[in-house]
């Protein structure tokens, strides 16, 4: 699978921003199974310092210090990537959760990129009812992946997709409550119950292929970022599960990049100096390809 992602934010403030620096977590990191055969990003106004590094997780990231006195701020991603199809998952045959302690101290000894993902994270904080809701699908001695499919199987059977429900700041104690959220939620959702029972698991931002319904045309710009999770056995390393959809990620889903949580991969941040009230627009288009080239005809 070939894609093409277009990835526009734009902010237009009430008053003008005399300087401005930002991180943005916009470019596609080494995957496995992706091949990045395209990427830029374009800012306007022109920084005067723009840096790429890899941050601490091992994310691709650009740093930009905005000197020009600016009312608008845009930034502009697009890449090209292909995707190959998931490899067959035997989840059954994983490591039981509850058995994993030992799995990681045998056989990969001090392993900090998978410990690391252990922890509670600031979206992420353990609870009484976390850990009840977790401990449907997580008995004991059952294996770990299929533990974690079965976990998010329940959140996309048991909770409504809500844009309105929720917004950024809102913890996942109510998304637990009321049952409602956007894939972001769901995703911090499952994390928290996974390693409420020490089971590594990442956050995983990126897109998804969408499909307009029959009949219609695929409106450009109406796209958006996904987010899912992805967790850790020993037989099989990082498997990607969507909480949204119920389902093991195969080739239409593209990672950009992995955290904590969202905190640790947010598209971009900033700190400005004046701008006072701001409005922002985010346009998102995944395109899928027969190749580099040209479009493949929508199914």
């Amino acid at each position: 699978m070939f894609y093409e992602i277009t990835h526009r934010t734009r902010y237009v403030y009430s008053q003008q921003v005399v300087q401005s620096q930002h991180l943005a977590h916009l470019s596609p990191r080494a995957v496995d199974r992706q091949t990045v055969h395209h990427h830029s990003i374009i800012v306007e106004p022109g920084p005067a310092l723009r840096h790429e590094m890899t941050d601490a997780l091992g994310n691709r990231a650009l740093l930009l210090d905005i000197e020009v006195p600016h009312k608008e701020f845009v930034v502009l991603a697009r890449s090209n990537i292909e995707v190959a199809p998931s490899p067959a998952l035997q989840a059954a045959a994983t490591t039981p959760w509850d058995a994993l302690d030992a799995a990681i101290g045998a056989k990969n000894g001090d392993r900090l990129d998978v410990i690391r993902y252990r922890c509670a994270a600031r979206a992420t904080p353990l609870s009484p009812d976390i850990a009840d809701f977790a401990a449907v699908s997580l008995k004991p001695g059952r294996p770990v992946i299929e533990a974690a499919i079965d976990l998010t199987k329940r959140i996309h059977a048991g909770f409504k997709f809500d844009p309105r429900a929720t917004d950024i700041s809102t913890p996942i104690a109510t998304v637990l409550r009321q049952r409602r959220g956007v894939c972001q939620d769901f995703a911090h959702l499952a994390l928290a119950c996974l390693r409420a029972c020490r089971v590594p698991a990442r956050y995983v931002s990126g897109y998804i292929l969408t499909r307009p319904p029959p009949g219609h045309a695929k409106l450009q710009g109406a796209d958006a970022s996904h987010a899912w999770i992805s967790v850790w056995s020993p037989e099989t390393a990082w498997v990607d599960l969507d909480p949204t959809n119920g389902l093991v990620v195969s080739d239409e889903h593209i990672a950009f990049a992995y955290g904590r949580d969202f905190y640790d991969v947010t598209p971009l941040t900033g700190v400005l100096l004046g701008g006072g009230n701001h409005t922002v627009e985010v346009a998102v288009d995944v395109v899928e390809r027969s190749g580099i080239g040209e479009p493949r005809p929508v199914r």
